[in-house]
């Protein structure tokens, strides 16, 4: 029998779940392909991925192709490992 407690609260938000899926099964997506895939706000992606960062469990980088900034994102080995043991525990609760 699992316990509500054992879900990541940091994934309760559909947008990070979002997040987290597609990193799951790519290595480095960039800012406007996330927003166009997760068809939110960049606003929303800003925050999302900004909270997902200070937990650890997604890496952001940020550089310059020509004059243009460009952010991306990849999954941390920590992000990778939380994220399945919250995929574990919600099969468990669904009694998959």
């Amino acid at each position: 029998m699992i316990k509500i407690n054992q879900l990541n609260k940091e994934f309760e938000s559909r947008v990070r779940l979002g997040i987290m899926s597609v990193l799951m099964v790519n290595d480095w997506v960039d800012f406007s392909e996330m927003k166009n895939l997760l068809e939110i706000t960049d606003g929303n992606l800003a925050s999302h991925s900004s909270a997902l960062e200070k937990s650890n469990y997604i890496e952001v980088k940020k550089e310059f192709v020509g004059k243009k900034p460009k952010t991306s994102y990849r999954v941390t080995q920590a992000g990778r490992l939380a994220f399945t043991e919250h995929l574990n525990a919600l099969e468990k609760l669904l009694g998959i």
